[in-house]
């Protein structure tokens, strides 16, 4: 599964995520918002997962430069957060209930998403594979 790309995808997406995942991990990450703790942007997210806090890391394909978060890849590798990657920076920011975009997010305190996180990370396991 893992080899099965779209070309048009940036370099640092290292597996295909569906939609149905992507639009679960939208809605963790506004559950959370509310209910949990989170860190917004790539440094903050950068962060959170060094410090082994990170329990589901979204990373927006849409970001330019892409080198901006070509690092969160292999540093979720290295630190067994688990990483999502979904279509828009707009829907990272939407979820943080913020008016811009946001490269990448990191979710500390699952708060009342612990069950949707937990299903999250299941798919993301065998997508992984």
């Amino acid at each position: 599964m893992s080899g099965d790309i779209d070309p048009s995808k940036p370099f640092y997406v290292r597996f295909e995520v569906p939609k149905e995942v992507a639009e679960a991990a939208y809605e963790a990450l506004k559950i959370a918002t509310e209910s949990g703790k989170i860190r917004k942007g790539t440094n903050e997210a950068t962060k959170s997962i060094e410090r082994g806090k990170a329990k589901l890391v979204l990373v927006a394909e849409d970001v330019q430069p892409p080198e901006i978060v070509a690092h969160l890849p292999l540093l979720c590798e290295e630190r067994k957060a688990p990483i999502v990657y979904v279509p828009t920076k707009e829907g990272i920011g939407a979820a943080l209930g913020i008016s811009v975009g946001s490269a990448a997010a990191a979710i500390e305190e699952v708060g009342e998403a612990e069950s949707l996180i937990a299903e999250i990370v299941t798919k993301l396991a065998e997508l992984v594979k």
